[in-house]
């Protein structure tokens, strides 16, 4: 269900409303928008208060009708996206509510930024590894470190830390070292990304998993670590709950992964040939960079040493303990290569499926 629906029915309004009755609406809703639809509730045009003002300041009565008022170009979504994704979709486009239609165009529901963000709250923290140098982009990375270069209108940091948010995560961390400064100057103190940013100060190299040990304290739910070089849509919350109810001490994201051999391929048995498989494709299961880990395994980084994070899997492994595989369903993409940095350009500048003026 989506956000403010129990108010939803007074924020609507018929298309023959005049300025005062919308204005009305926006104020009997306390939603900051009204919604004009026609008799079979099919959203015809949104109206916010800020739209209500410049009609007045044109000189418009309040027993006119709302003809030309707000906007019949707006962003909606369906009933499929979820309000973590609708989140995100708020938080990148400056918009304080979003609505949804079904397939019909009929309005069946309002995200609201103030809500979701109020009442959906993850008990996790989260970890961003973000003190990398990316050597393998060369040159896009010598004035600025690698999380900070821009991937269409944001850098690939702020969409990670908008991710988080949209799924209720507010405290989050970010590992820095190289070239640090402009991390912390471009997030501060994360106030104007509707969450709390503190930041892990590598003084030396630590690795994906030695920044852990820099936490001021261990966390008292699972914890989410990703890395900063990741654009991706994954469904952090579905990921969490899949790590609780599976009752893993560790669990990572899987993505699936196809190589294939433009060769044949023979399949041997000592110097005899049994089988010529012409250019297979092999399929793996990959590591995607973002693992939820509870707090005893947390606890068991060492403090300030160099330390893969795969080394914390291999320890769980070792001692028998069960390491879950999440396996990711969305888009995903890790930035390390400038041809991958490009792909990434292309992929964002694609037309999405939402279309339209936002309600701001």
């Amino acid at each position: 269900m989506t956000d403010s629906n129990a108010f939803l029915k007074s924020a609507i309004i018929p298309l023959d409303s005049t300025v005062r009755e919308a204005m009305a609406a926006i104020d009997r809703s306390s939603l900051e928008v009204c919604l004009v639809c026609d008799q079979d509730l099919r959203l015809k045009r949104v109206i916010t208060d800020g739209d209500i003002r410049r009609t007045l300041l044109r000189g418009r009565a309040l027993d006119d009708r709302i003809e030309g008022v707000g906007s019949d170009r707006f962003t909606q979504v369906g009933v499929e996206c979820s309000r973590a994704e609708a989140v995100t979709l708020m938080l990148e486009r400056g918009f304080k509510s979003v609505p949804v239609v079904d397939s019909s165009g009929v309005l069946v529901g309002l995200h609201t930024l103030h809500v979701a963000l109020v009442e959906r709250r993850s008990e996790s923290w989260a970890v961003i590894m973000a003190g990398g140098k990316g050597e393998r982009l060369g040159e896009l990375t010598q004035a600025m470190p690698k999380p900070m270069l821009p991937v269409g209108d944001r850098p690939i940091l702020e969409r990670i830390v908008q991710l988080l948010v949209g799924h209720g995560i507010r405290r989050i961390f970010l590992s820095v070292n190289y070239l640090g400064r402009m991390i912390q100057d471009h997030f501060g103190d994360g106030s104007r990304f509707f969450c709390q940013i503190e930041y892990l100060r590598e003084e030396k190299e630590l690795g994906t998993g030695g920044a852990l040990s820099l936490l001021p304290s261990l966390p008292t739910a699972p914890l989410l670590l990703m890395n900063g070089d990741l654009l991706t849509q994954v469904n952090l919350s579905r990921m969490i709950e899949f790590h609780r109810q599976g009752n893993f001490p560790m669990t990572l994201a899987l993505r699936d992964h196809k190589i294939s051999v433009p060769f044949g391929v023979a399949q041997m048995r000592g110097d005899q040939v049994e089988r010529l498989v012409e250019k297979p494709t092999l399929q793996y299961q990959i590591n995607a960079g973002i693992y939820v880990i509870d707090p005893q395994i947390v606890a068991q980084v060492p403090r300030e040493e160099f330390y893969p994070i795969t080394n914390l899997v291999a320890h769980c492994i070792e001692r028998g303990l069960p390491v879950g595989g999440y396996h990711l369903q969305e888009a995903w993409s890790d930035i390390g290569l400038p041809q991958e940095f490009w792909s990434a350009q292309d992929a964002v500048a694609k037309p999405g499926a939402v279309q339209g003026q936002g309600v701001e």
